[in-house]
């Protein structure tokens, strides 16, 4: 059978891979990407060995039912193993659908208020607090790269780095618009508002994602504002960067000099400048059908927080969990709502081979 020897591949491209690490031969960029494919087909492996242990159980089953005296024992378990067979094959179905290559990667994350003024921008900085504690809770490092905070504590904006294995592969679905409906407390007559912010996630470009030509860009430095203490307004330590054939614009004043400054921007600009690449490439590819877990777009309504009800709501899938301090916590709550959508998508993805 075709899957049979596809699996087969597998088994070993994995042994290949390890052999290769193994010889000393390979080291660098190539050693990280070697590694990164063996650990995803290491991954697999298991379940590659499982399902030939219940085709090959199905034929000695089938076999054993021609002796007159094991034949009930037989017929059990080839009825066992037949049950199981369906549950493997669709798991290896979804563990061999086409990986998205930058979901390895790092995320850059921007949060901006929409409509609602201030509570908009207290959301926006709940929102700065779930992922915070989302990340955290799952082992990974985050990094503010641009802040500009409110009075109150919120946010009109922060961009910020999730740093960490696997990162844009569960936080790319946060892409899009997300509602909150509550009493803000801004308001004295305890009428329930409703205000919007975005959400846009990117990931972490690589070097060898995007080159960036130097005629391409403008460089301007600036004296850094808000927050910093004695380092702030002293000296011209602020970056902002201009990439002339898109239009897109960079700045970063949060780290201590120049240079650092000028580093993590042009880390931002390369991710933007993935991030469009890639959007252009899938829009070529998936103009004939809409997902259901949506397009990724900031303009999309994609999700609401109701506080008198505590519930959050998913449009995308339809899903509602009562679990809204949980979610705003960044507990299991959100990692619920993130594999519904993780799912959603394979079986989409599944349907669309068929």
């Amino acid at each position: 059978m075709v899957i049979d020897q596809k699996l087969l591949d597998i088994k070993q491209r994995a042994a290949d891979i390890q052999s290769k690490m193994n010889s000393g031969d390979v080291s660098g960029d190539e050693l990280t990407k070697l590694a990164r494919e063996y650990s995803r087909l290491n991954d697999i492996l298991p379940l590659v060995d499982e399902y030939f242990q219940i085709k090959q159980g199905i034929t000695d089953a089938t076999e054993m039912q021609h002796d007159a005296e094991l034949r009930e024992i037989a017929t059990e378990q080839l009825e066992d193993l037949k049950h199981r067979l369906p549950d493997v094959e669709k798991r290896l179905q979804i563990a061999l659908l086409p990986r998205d290559d930058a979901d390895d990667h790092s995320a850059i994350m921007e949060i901006r208020a929409g409509v609602g003024g201030e509570e908009s921008a207290l959301f926006a900085g709940d929102l700065f607090n779930q992922y915070k504690s989302y990340a955290l809770r799952h082992g990974w490092k985050i990094e503010i790269i641009e802040e500009n905070a409110t009075s109150l504590h919120g946010y009109k904006e922060i961009i910020f780095k999730i740093d960490g294995d696997g990162v844009y592969a569960r936080m790319k679905f946060e892409s899009g618009i997300h509602r909150v409906q509550r009493v803000p407390e801004t308001e004295a007559g305890g009428r329930i508002h409703t205000s919007a912010v975005s959400v846009a996630v990117m990931p972490e470009a690589q070097d060898i994602d995007v080159k960036i030509e130097e005629k391409d860009i403008r460089i301007d430095v600036f004296r850094a504002s808000g927050a910093g203490g004695q380092h702030v307004n002293k000296t011209d330590s602020a970056v902002r960067i201009t990439h002339f054939p898109t239009g897109i614009v960079v700045t970063c004043q949060n780290e201590r000099s120049q240079i650092q400054n000028k580093a993590t921007a042009m880390a931002v600009l390369r991710s933007k400048l993935y991030e469009k690449q890639r959007n252009e490439q899938d829009a070529a590819r998936t103009s004939s059908r809409r997902s259901m877990v949506g397009s990724g777009d900031r303009s999309e309504k994609i999700r609401t927080y109701n506080f008198p009800e505590q519930r959050v709501t998913d449009h995308r899938i339809k899903l509602t969990l009562y679990k809204l301090d949980d979610i705003l916590a960044g507990g299991p709550g959100l990692d619920e709502m993130i594999d519904a959508l993780i799912s959603a998508d394979q079986l989409e993805r599944l349907a669309a081979m068929e």
